[in-house]
């Protein structure tokens, strides 16, 4: 296989994402209760045998630096590895990146340097398992500049995705990025003839995924121009016009989670019994930093269609549809249904001191007689005793003190405190 460096984008600032992207940038926000959304991507990258890859981050990276550093520490007598690459400032460039073609051009002497072949650029923030072997031999057998892993999705999501056009042999023709929803793009609808060949209905269109394969010397020409600077909207419409742009298929489970519905739907989706992606799989599991936390306790609980981390302590509690991350504790007679809790980032020493109870400190977690629905409690958060917490769908976004609601969900951002008897949505 020839020499590939792969490419991880940190993202923006996330603003999508707030406010569970206030302290951290969009790939270190957690995910089923133990994971951050960056080691997906890591993950594919390391189960497909790409192990020269580089994160590069911008915005609120330190707990992301942090992460990658204390979890993918490779073998000192393998190759590869995984370095962060933070926006600097040097005699070539006196900016930070504006936009994600940027980013890589200010890494093209890195990628030079490395002997690279060709490079694989991926988003840090999208939930699918993916082999990149596969797009690597389609790019490679189709002799593209530049191949795109696509998949179809149906008119109603295209808004905020790149949508294209691909002929019979796969070749794009047309790009477009992030219509509008009263947009006509009825000019990236394949023809009735090429439908069956993408396994389309009648109102689905092809999206770009964000992972893209280029060979080195045609990503070095289309960067060449200072003016083209995110691969969406300039890049990729530019190179479908003269170049070998090839469309890879893909098949599978795939979510963009770059809004805070996107975010909590794809969380609670993991917990059906046959959800649509699995954290385990012979041979490709998902890795994240090892913690050595000691076995969840449940104590009188009741758990019903959840995911509870490692570390929990559960005390008489009701979970229906609930994500639990590392180090929650849930006290007596608390009710949670359609939740994502993320945890904690260490334990209190004596969480219910009665000092510290009568200076008004709660314990970190929930506590006792609370009702949370439809909310998401970012790590060490801190409610108190009979609070009700309920988010409402279609209700319109608020913010009050140690909470915010956006998209209908009821969000208690990261050390934040609620007081006892704090209600929120009724």
């Amino acid at each position: 296989m020839a020499r590939v460096y792969t490419l991880i984008l940190g993202g923006g600032r996330g603003s999508r994402l707030s406010p569970l992207t206030r302290h951290r940038a969009k790939p270190a926000v957690p995910l089923g209760g133990k994971y951050r959304l960056i080691d997906i991507t890591l993950s594919n990258a390391i189960n497909s045998g790409f192990r020269h890859i580089a994160v590069l981050t911008q915005f609120n990276s330190a707990s992301l630096n942090a992460h990658i550093a204390q979890t993918y520490r490779f073998d000192i007598f393998g190759q590869g590895g995984v370095d962060v690459l933070a926006a600097e400032q040097t005699d070539d460039h006196s900016d930070w990146f504006q936009g994600t073609a940027d980013a890589v051009r200010k890494q093209l002497r890195r990628l030079e340097a490395a002997g690279t072949e060709h490079v694989l650029i991926l988003s840090g923030d999208h939930l699918y398992r993916m082999d990149y072997r596969e797009i690597y031999d389609r790019h490679v057998d189709s002799q593209a500049d530049a191949t795109v892993s696509v998949i179809k999705v149906p008119r109603a999501e295209v808004t905020g995705l790149g949508v294209l056009y691909a002929d019979a042999v796969g070749r794009i023709r047309t790009f477009r990025e992030k219509p509008k929803a009263t947009e006509d793009i009825r000019d990236v609808l394949p023809p009735v003839e090429l439908r069956e060949r993408w396994g389309l209905g009648d109102e689905d269109y092809l999206v770009n995924m964000g992972v893209y394969l280029f060979r080195l010397d045609a990503l070095r020409e289309a960067l060449a121009n200072p003016d083209n600077l995110d691969f969406g909207k300039d890049i990729l419409p530019r190179m479908v016009a003269d170049k070998r742009v090839m469309a890879h298929h893909f098949d599978g489970y795939w979510r963009d989670i770059g809004t805070i519905e996107s975010f909590f739907e794809a969380n609670l989706a993991l917990t059906a019994e046959e959800p649509p992606f699995r954290f385990h799989m012979p041979g490709a599991p998902i890795y994240t930093r090892q913690r050595f936390l000691p076995a969840t306790k449940f104590l009188d609980a009741t758990v019903s269609q959840s995911i509870v981390s490692d570390g929990c302590l559960l005390f008489g509690a009701s979970l229906d549809r609930a994500v639990i991350g590392i180090r929650s504790r849930i006290q007596r007679g608390a009710r949670l249904r359609d939740v994502i809790m993320m945890g904690a980032d260490y334990y209190e020493d004596d969480p219910l001191r009665a000092d510290n109870l009568a200076r008004g400190i709660l314990p970190i977690g929930i506590g006792p007689h609370t009702v949370v629905e439809r909310a998401i409690i970012d790590k060490n958060a801190r409610v108190g005793a009979n609070c009700v917490l309920r988010g409402i769908a279609g209700a319109p976004d608020a913010d009050g003190d140690g909470w915010v609601q956006r998209d209908g969900i009821v969000i208690v951002p990261k050390d934040a405190t609620l007081p006892d008897g704090t209600i929120v949505g009724g």
